[in-house]
């Protein structure tokens, strides 16, 4: 890895002002959100055991290291705002890099923002119920199966969640930046507690790493597994879209990716093994919130609402990380003619892309009073996999159309680990067809309304 001169800014105006810790927290910050916490519960239905589902936690973590070690060299390469946005731009052209800018920005960015909103203030709920209240009911029929839309408290409350993290967030990256540093090692902090706590408890059995309990199996459970992994791994790569604004990109983004990337694969492995050494398989398999079931085993009630603050405050940092990294996608869009006017404004005092993270920040409100987030999510997941695996491609494919393009960081095993990674998502993508064929149909359809405006935009004169 060789070292290029820092600059104060990217050539576009926004400030190099996250440092190495600031990146790696937004790669850890982002990354660990409410994964950990639920998605053992359905793994155990799928595989079965505890042995089969910490192979599915290392072979997900695997193939996330691979593509952290493959957006390595990308990022280190071409430190612009948007991420695979530019990678895919400059890989196949600009219409790929539409497709997945229109994506992260109507359905899967803004769908994950209204989700970690949405679960923070359940979370909250388990100390103030009146959350779960219904506020007002819209008697327009657009709620589920076209009955009024119930409008409870706790959406609100998400929705001002958003509104402070985009505020933070204007007022400039070294501000989002510390936020997130300081609710990423406050999290991490407590999940490494909750990991002592159970590991440390002597209420646990080590018997329990042999239990099982009856579940999906084969090759269609393992693969089912491996979503749940993957979407608890997801994330990685959204230090990548604020790239323009890293110190010393060409170092720092390596790294952060990198240890950041392997430092949530240790502590994923080590949650489970304090889940696994107090609870049987079985149990696990029967209650949608492992972390607090263990806790209250330990602590009693005490121990189950300290794993609900922790949650919540993990959910916070995914939350500021998704704003901070998110918004640069359309800002990054905009700049290049393929998105709506002003969408790439600078703020002239904060340096940060304004308008973006107000335009992003307001659409997920939206979708957190819609309810219908996650439901939109389901249906991008086959589409944005397919992006996925071009943007890691772009590695061999950049190699080979641009060998001479300046790389201060080459992948680490070379052709072998993209290829795996592609490899991998291709199988998810098959799994993910053959088990959902509807809402795979139905989300490339959904990715295809953004066609008719890429066209109208990129006829668009300039101004």
């Amino acid at each position: 890895m060789t070292e290029q001169p820092e600059q104060q800014s990217d050539r576009h105006g926004l400030k190099r002002e996250l440092g190495i810790w600031s990146a790696a927290a937004i790669v850890v910050g982002t990354v660990i959100g409410s994964g950990i916490f639920l998605v053992p519960s359905a793994m155990a239905r799928n595989v079965g055991s505890p042995l089969k589902i910490f192979g599915v936690w290392i072979a997900g973590g695997l193939l996330s290291l691979f593509g952290a070690l493959s957006y390595a060299e990308l990022a280190a390469a071409m430190p612009e705002a948007g991420g695979e946005y530019v990678y895919l731009r400059e890989a196949y052209g600009p219409l790929w890099a539409f497709l997945y800018g229109w994506t992260q920005m109507w359905v899967a960015k803004s769908g994950s923002i209204a989700t970690l909103a949405t679960g923070f203030y359940i979370y909250l709920a388990n100390f103030r119920p009146e959350l779960g209240k219904v506020w007002i009911t819209a008697s327009l029929p657009i709620g589920e199966g076209g009955s009024p839309l119930p409008i409870r408290y706790g959406q609100l409350l998400a929705i001002g969640v958003i509104a402070l993290l985009a505020l933070i967030n204007y007022y400039g990256v070294r501000v989002g930046g510390n936020v997130q540093v300081t609710t990423t090692l406050l999290k991490v902090g407590l999940i490494v507690a909750i990991i002592v706590v159970g590991l440390g408890s002597g209420r646990g059995n080590f018997a329990n790493y042999h239990s099982s309990t009856p579940a999906l199996g084969g090759i269609l459970g393992f693969f089912a597994a491996l979503v749940g992994a993957l979407w608890a791994y997801d994330g990685w790569n959204n230090v990548t879209m604020v790239a323009s604004e890293v110190r010393k990109p060409q170092r720092n983004l390596p790294l952060a990716l990198i240890l950041g990337t392997s430092a949530v694969i240790a502590i994923y492995l080590l949650t489970n093994l304090a889940y696994f050494y107090v609870l049987p398989a079985g149990t696990v398999a029967s209650t949608d919130r492992v972390a607090s079931e263990m806790m209250r085993r330990i602590l009693g009630a005490p121990g189950a609402a300290a794993v609900s603050l922790a949650a919540m405050i993990s959910i916070f940092a995914a939350l500021n990380g998704s704003i901070l990294s998110g918004s640069r996608v359309p800002f990054a869009m905009a700049r290049d003619g393929l998105f709506f006017r002003g969408v790439d404004r600078i703020h002239p005092v904060h340096r940060t892309p304004s308008v973006s993270i107000l335009v992003l920040s307001a659409w997920a409100c939206l979708l957190v009073l819609s309810g219908r987030y996650d439901q939109l999510y389901t249906y991008v997941i086959f589409a944005s996999a397919i992006l996925y695996g071009m943007a890691t491609a772009s590695v061999i494919v950049l190699r080979i159309r641009r060998p001479d393009m300046p790389r201060p960081y080459r992948t680490l095993g070379y052709p072998l680990v993209p290829i795996a990674f592609v490899l991998g998502i291709a199988c998810l993508i098959a799994s993910t067809l053959r088990s959902s064929p509807r809402e795979s149909i139905l989300g490339l359809l959904l990715i295809s309304i953004g066609l008719p405006f890429y066209f109208y935009w990129k006829k668009r004169p300039s101004v």
